[in-house]
C-alpha cells in the first residue's frame, strides 16, 4: 500500500479523508470526474452486489461519497464500517490521491470531456449554493455579476481555460490529468477503466465484462433493465446524489444522459482548438481511445 498521495482540495472536497481508511478485501472504488458517469457506476456496482433491482437504501448510502465535506468523516467510516455487503465508494479524486492496494479494486469511468463539460454547466444551474456553504462551513456566495452565459459560450470559455489541474478537477487539464493518470495503470489487475459511450451501446456487454473482472456472477435482464438511464431518471428520489438537500431538482440531475452534444454546440475552429488542447494534456493512444466514437 502506498502512503505517496497528491492531495486534492476543493470548497466542498478533500482528499485527505482517504488517509488511512481501512480497506477491505474486495472493496471497490468508483473514481470519476464529475458527470462522467459516477451515479451510474455507483448504480451498476450496486445492483451486481446486491443482485436486486430494489435496493435496499438511497444509492448514496450504500455507496457514500467518502471524500465529500458535507458530512464529518467519522459518519462516513461508521456507515461503510457497518455494511455487510461488498462496499462500493464513491470518489472524484484521481487515483493519485488514493491509497493503492492490491486487494482493493478501482473503477475509473471515462466520458467525452466536452460532453461532461455541457453536463456539468447544467447541474451548476441545479445547484442550491447557500445550502452547500452552509453544509461545508464556508461563506455564502456572493451573487453573481453577470448573468451565465448561454451554454455554447460557457463551453468554448472552458477549453481556453487553463488552470491548475490539481486546483481544478472541473476544467479540461484537470480531466485529462485524472484520465491520464487512470489510463497509466490500466494494465495492473485491479484497474479498470470503462467508457461512458460503451455503456450507452452495450450496457449489458460492459455489465457483463466488469462483473467478469470484479469476481461477481453476470447480471440478468432485470438487473441491465434497472442501470439503464430511464429506469434511473424515473427512480431519482433514491439515486440522485442528494442526501443533504444541495439539488434544486432530483428529476434534473438526469437530464439526458446523451453524447456528442459537446461537439453539436461547436463550429469548426472551436473543435479544432479543443482537439488541439487535448493533444498537448494527454498521450495520443489515451485521446484516441476517448474519442473514437466521433465521426
Amino acid at each position: 500500500m502506498s502512503d505517496a498521495l497528491t492531495r486534492y482540495r476543493s470548497a466542498d472536497e478533500d482528499s485527505a479523508r482517504w488517509q488511512g481508511f481501512p480497506f477491505r478485501p474486495g472493496d471497490i472504488v468508483i473514481s470519476t470526474r464529475s458527470k462522467s458517469g459516477t451515479t451510474w457506476m455507483q448504480m451498476i456496482c450496486a445492483l451486481l452486489v446486491l443482485r436486486t433491482p430494489e435496493l435496499p437504501a438511497p444509492l448514496t448510502e450504500l455507496s457514500p461519497w467518502l471524500d465529500w465535506l458535507v458530512e464529518p468523516p467519522e459518519r462516513v467510516y461508521a456507515r461503510l464500517a457497518a455494511q455487510r455487503h461488498r462496499r462500493f465508494i464513491k470518489t472524484h479524486t484521481p487515483l493519485d490521491g488514493v491509497p493503492s492496494d492490491s486487494r482493493v479494486h478501482y473503477v475509473v469511468v471515462a466520458r467525452h470531456p466536452l460532453d461532461a463539460a455541457v453536463s456539468l454547466h447544467h447541474q451548476g444551474a441545479n445547484l442550491d449554493r447557500v445550502r452547500l456553504a452552509e453544509l461545508t462551513g464556508q461563506p455564502a456566495p456572493p451573487e453573481p455579476a453577470h448573468p451565465r452565459p448561454p451554454v455554447g459560450q460557457a463551453l468554448v470559455r472552458w477549453i481556453d481555460a487553463d488552470p491548475d489541474p490539481h486546483a481544478e478537477l472541473d476544467s479540461l487539464p484537470g480531466v485529462l490529468w485524472h484520465l491520464g493518470d487512470a489510463w497509466a495503470r490500466r494494465h495492473q489487475p485491479n484497474v479498470h477503466l470503462v467508457h461512458y459511450d460503451d455503456l450507452r451501446v452495450d450496457l449489458s456487454g460492459q455489465m457483463r465484462r466488469l462483473a467478469e473482472r470484479l469476481g461477481l456472477e453476470p447480471p440478468g435482464p432485470d438487473l441491465v433493465e434497472a442501470a439503464t438511464f430511464e429506469r434511473m431518471r424515473a427512480r431519482a428520489d433514491r439515486l440522485a446524489p442528494d442526501a443533504a438537500g444541495v439539488l434544486k431538482d432530483r428529476n434534473a440531475f438526469f437530464r439526458s444522459g446523451r453524447s456528442g452534444q459537446g461537439r453539436a454546440l461547436l463550429d469548426a475552429a472551436a473543435r479544432a482548438r479543443y482537439h488541439s488542447r487535448a493533444a498537448a494534456l494527454a498521450p495520443p493512444d489515451l485521446l484516441a481511445w476517448l474519442h473514437r466514437t466521433e465521426a
